[in-house]
């Protein structure tokens, strides 16, 4: 599921799944995430469950992807898939888009939102959809050309 896309004379991101071995790379960047949703210090027992779910193989849990550039983990992604009354064939939940801050306008996250919408077209459950923050003003440039904005406001339980 390698998606290449060429960044300004550079050598083209690729994406992947998430692998073992990515696990020293991808947590410093879900800690960097973490950080910036106002998350941070969390116990290391968090990323060792995330890490474990992504790794479980499980079609019902969380399936990661990584961008690379030149071999190095640039960017980071997590989506599942669920039920849906409104459409039998389930739809597609992408939970976390993070990219490197060096790595910023050079392709990445367009490539794992496109990586994330090719194993949903694979799955058969081509509906993909996700939140931001209202003021995630750079990350909404991109999405704006990737996807459609929908009217819903979301609401959560206080706790």
């Amino acid at each position: 599921m390698s998606a290449p896309v060429p960044a300004r004379n550079r050598p083209a991101v690729t994406t992947r799944p998430v692998e073992p071995g990515d696990r020293a790379g991808w947590q410093a960047l879900y800690e960097a995430y973490q950080l910036f949703y106002d998350r941070p210090g969390l116990p290391q027992g968090f990323y060792d469950t995330a890490f474990a779910r992504l790794m479980s193989g499980d079609a019902k849990d969380f399936r990661g992807l990584v961008a690379e550039d030149g071999g190095r983990i640039v960017g980071l992604t997590h989506y599942v898939f669920h039920p849906n009354l409104w459409r039998p064939e389930g739809v597609c939940y992408l939970q976390d888009l993070f990219t490197a801050p060096e790595a910023r306008g050079q392709g990445v996250a367009r490539a794992l939102i496109e990586a994330v919408y090719a194993a949903a077209d694979a799955a058969g459950a081509p509906n993909v959809y996700w939140l931001t923050a209202e003021d995630n003003y750079a990350g909404r440039m991109l999405y704006d050309r990737v996807a459609a904005k929908t009217p819903f406001i979301r609401y959560s339980r206080k706790v």
